[in-house]
């Protein structure tokens, strides 16, 4: 099996501003609690440099210990943190961004040096264009076999806006699917890693959520094998359009 060692840089993809994401990160969550010794792994011994969080979801504090701990420079990371719309307006914002700052002991997200969008769909970045002057950089949704919007893929890269995945195993519902098990055995690699290894083939900055050492290798061991175009295809025929977190469709 192959382990992504810390000394392997994660590819990464560029976003229209010239900096450069890791196209393979770790999710946080409020939901699944947090484990201190699952995100120490994921940075000292999975080569881990990418992790998304969110104010809300409380473990601002805790990240913080944890990237003191590894010891990583901060230019080493690529740290997401995302504001709630209690903090929406210039002003709100700027302030929640200096406080999550100071509350995982960093100087930036780039306060800010990239800013992106989370859960909107063609007709919300739409508004957005109509609002704003300046076009995200990145745009965080759900992304799995069942839940293809290719649509607005092909929106947010042809206005050059890197699409980033979420629940990149459905919460666990793709990984007993016969036809992702079946292409999993083809290549001796387990159901997990064929949907993250199909995820970043499309291109899309992946990050799937773990609180299990075990799993964040599993999860890692991505970049030694490749699908093949007929894969690809069998593995883009699952889409049924299913939503396992929330549907952002009818949020104005």
């Amino acid at each position: 099996m192959y382990l992504l060692p810390p000394t392997l840089s994660c590819p990464t993809v560029q976003l229209s501003n010239g900096v450069e994401i890791p196209i393979l990160g770790l999710g946080t969550s409020h939901d699944g609690g947090y484990s201190h010794d699952a995100i120490m792994y994921a940075l000292t011994d999975c080569g881990i440099r990418h992790l998304d969080t969110a104010k809300r979801y409380g473990c601002e504090e805790k990240l913080r210990d944890a990237i003191k701990e590894s010891g990583l420079p901060r230019s080493d990371l690529w740290l997401t943190n995302k504001l709630w719309p209690g903090d929406y307006g210039y002003k709100a914002a700027q302030q929640a961004c200096i406080d999550s700052c100071r509350a995982m002991g960093v100087e930036y997200f780039g306060v800010c040096r990239a800013i992106g969008v989370s859960n909107f769909l063609v007709h919300h970045l739409e508004q957005l264009k109509e609002d704003c002057s300046v076009v995200p950089h990145v745009n965080q949704v759900e992304y799995h076999p069942y839940q293809q919007p290719k649509g607005l893929m092909e929106y947010c890269r042809s206005g050059g806006i890197v699409f980033e995945g979420y629940s990149p195993l459905a919460k666990g519902q793709v990984l007993n699917n016969p036809v992702v098990q079946q292409i999993a055995k083809k290549h001796g690699r387990t159901a997990a890693q064929i949907c993250i290894r199909w995820s970043i083939q499309n291109g899309v900055v992946t990050i799937p959520k773990s609180t299990k050492k075990n799993r964040i290798q599993e999860n890692c061991q991505v970049f030694g094998f490749q699908l093949d175009e007929e894969d690809m295809a069998t593995l883009g025929g699952l889409q049924d359009g299913r939503h396992v977190t929330w549907d952002p469709t009818n949020v104005d």
